[in-house]
């Protein structure tokens, strides 16, 4: 793949002619501030339940240092998004036929840091999103654990962020501090918080409420409550299996819980234009990894 270099104009027009051919794609960046809330298991079923319901959907393994998504679904890749920002191929090149009809697009292991990648491989990228073919409704990226740069960049670029919480204390300060990067460094400043791993929904209320008031007293941004994903068996055997919960095991509490989830956020709001594009997505990825 050609790296290009384009100005301000060349950007424009690319967005323009991207979204008069393409419907507007929503980004969803699920994180979590720490590892082991199962994160991983939220992108996964989250991605899966909007495939079933419709969708379009894209599934990005956005942990640089520890790709796991193919792993956990039983996929084998030969490239990945690594080879895309050395520009040995297209994002076409790399994306892998998930479960129920959705597509996921492998981690790039070889990058320690997007901040790391020249401006030429940062435009590059740009380009490769604005020209990929494989249509998209929904991307949503599994990002990696804790907080660090990278994880930061794709949560800041993306539409929507999906903050998985559980009850430990660590899980709540380690969202608070990821909530809190985001909306003071790159001016986020509304947070879909889904409750997993939890006994019930007063269970999952109450994390949210948690969350909620300390936020509430120290900084400027709204939470929503997007529900919970409760303890369930299933989701184990899934693992073990490496499948969906969703797509092996519909009728499970924890599957319908990520069909819920899934219809909570095909409510969100939409962005119009050029917000609306992959491209721009790519744009505000690159850029706040070079801040």
């Amino acid at each position: 793949m050609h790296m290009h270099k384009y100005g301000t104009d060349q950007a424009d027009g690319l967005r323009r002619s991207a979204s008069e051919n393409r419907g507007p794609v929503r980004v969803i960046a699920v994180t979590g501030g720490k590892g082991g809330v199962g994160k991983t298991t939220v992108s996964v079923n989250l991605a899966m339940a909007l495939s079933r319901s419709g969708r379009r959907v894209m599934l990005l393994d956005a942990d640089l240092s520890l790709a796991n998504v193919d792993v956990l679904l039983g996929l084998k890749s030969k490239k990945n998004l690594s080879h895309v920002i050395a520009g040995e191929c297209s994002l076409d090149d790399i994306v892998l036929d998930g479960p129920c009809g959705m597509k996921v697009l492998p981690a790039s292991s070889g990058v320690k840091s997007l901040a790391d990648i020249s401006t030429e491989q940062s435009t590059g990228l740009i380009w490769a999103f604005g020209e990929m073919r494989t249509p998209v409704d929904d991307l949503v990226i599994d990002t990696a654990a804790g907080i660090a740069d990278n994880v930061i960049r794709f949560s800041a670029a993306a539409q929507d962020i999906v903050v998985v919480v559980c009850d430990e204390p660590a899980s709540i300060t380690d969202a608070y501090a990821m909530i809190k990067i985001l909306s003071r460094d790159h001016r986020v400043s509304r947070f879909q918080i889904l409750a997993n791993k939890t006994s019930s929904m007063a269970e999952a209320r109450r994390l949210y409420e948690k969350l909620s008031a300390v936020t509430a007293r120290f900084l400027n941004v709204h939470l929503n409550f997007m529900g919970q994903i409760p303890r369930d068996s299933s989701i184990r055997k899934a693992i073990a299996r490496q499948c969906g919960v969703v797509e092996h095991y519909p009728q499970s509490r924890a599957a319908k819980a990520f069909e819920d989830a899934a219809r909570v956020a095909q409510r969100w709001p939409q962005a119009d234009g050029s917000r609306g594009c992959i491209e721009f997505f790519a744009e505000r990825l690159v850029q706040g990894s070079a801040a």
